[in-house]
């Protein structure tokens, strides 16, 4: 009798734990992620304190797959400009990649950058990119082209500033000064009279500026507070030339192929959070490092609205430039312009200039 009991414990246990337990993963899936940044990197930090977590409980709902993740950052496998070719040589199964040091492999990325005087909100922006990135083809090819498949865009600055070392309040004062920036943002200068842009690096513009080199630095606030700006360019012309979007989580090609559907569908539905989640913690760190800027002794100077008007006006139409460079290689340049300045303007902003007004086609 109690041996008969125990079996139908037993059986009932097992029921019981069938119906109440998640089941047990049938099969691992290794995955390596690489970056060249280190890991305190605020998107590379959220990778792992964010995307990780998240895949892994979306796919315990089922218990089908489980992923073994291997991450390796700060140079252990690539440097900062070596994601791109990392993951297109295998050497990461999943690459956050820093676009904006590719622009002659990934031109399309550089929408928003060609487009200031729009939106200093790294949300709206990265929404906007990455949806135009999956209605349009082009993001999505250049990143074919790689062997790589393209999930998300993201933002992780709010927008551009001017930081000086003698007061910035209005575009007359930049007339003549030199400026430290990089990529794109150094052609907002062209249009400003005698203006002359430095190129240079973040870890660069401290010096850059202590020394006389330049005047004048375009950055955005968090990185001023991280590299204590202030004490070489205590003064701060707000005039939010806009969030630009730098980083893309990439997966490689031949990895992706052998993926079963439900993993492919929640790396994708995760890497929209991600991009969301990542763009929220950087408007967040904004605001507290705009108040860090000031604590530290930095002065902030409201852009009028007017200068802000004459500065767009100034500038060469680089968004024409860019969508007709795109045109003339059969891409739908100036459609995926003219689309993202509908996504931003139904999104509640205002551009200063219509850059996608003046395209020839």
């Amino acid at each position: 009798m109690i041996g008969k009991m125990t079996r139908r414990s037993a059986l009932a246990l097992a029921l019981l734990s069938a119906t109440t337990m998640p089941g047990f993963a049938t099969e691992t899936i290794k995955a390596v992620v690489i970056d060249g940044y280190p890991a305190r990197a605020l998107w590379v930090k959220e990778f792992s304190n964010f995307f990780i977590p998240e895949v892994d409980k979306r796919l315990a709902k089922t218990g089908n797959y489980q992923m073994d993740w291997q991450e390796s950052y700060g140079g252990s496998i690539v440097k900062p400009k070596g994601v791109l070719e990392g993951v297109k040589l295998g050497l990461g199964d999943i690459g956050i990649v820093t676009t904006i040091f590719h622009s002659s492999k990934l031109p399309s990325q550089a929408l928003s950058a060609v487009t200031p005087f729009i939106a200093a909100d790294s949300r709206a922006v990265a929404k906007a990119v990455d949806e135009i990135a999956k209605e349009f083809p082009t993001m999505q090819k250049e990143f074919e082209a790689q062997n790589q498949v393209y999930l998300a865009t993201g933002v992780v600055l709010d927008t551009y500033q001017v930081f000086s070392k003698e007061p910035v309040n209005s575009l007359s004062d930049l007339e003549g000064s030199k400026v430290a920036g990089a990529g794109m943002n150094l052609r907002y200068l062209e249009g400003i009279d005698g203006a002359a842009g430095v190129r240079g690096g973040l870890t660069d513009f401290y010096n850059m500026l202590q020394t006389g080199l330049v005047d004048n630095a375009m950055l955005w606030p968090e990185a001023a507070k991280t590299f204590k700006i202030a004490e070489v360019a205590p003064y701060m012309l707000k005039a939010d030339l806009g969030a630009v979007n730098s980083k893309t989580i990439t997966v490689n090609k031949d990895y992706w192929d052998k993926l079963p559907d439900e993993v492919k569908d929640v790396l994708q539905e995760v890497a929209v959070l991600y991009r969301d989640h990542v763009a929220g913690i950087a408007m967040d760190r904004a605001g507290a490092s705009r108040t860090a800027y000031q604590e530290s002794g930095g002065t902030v100077v409201d852009m009028k609205p007017e200068e802000r008007a004459q500065w767009a006006e100034a500038m060469p139409n680089i968004a024409a430039e860019w969508a007709a460079n795109l045109d003339s290689k059969g891409e739908p340049g100036s459609e995926m312009l003219k689309a993202y300045m509908t996504k931003l303007q139904d999104a509640g902003f205002t551009p200063v200039r219509d850059w996608s007004a003046e395209l020839t086609q």
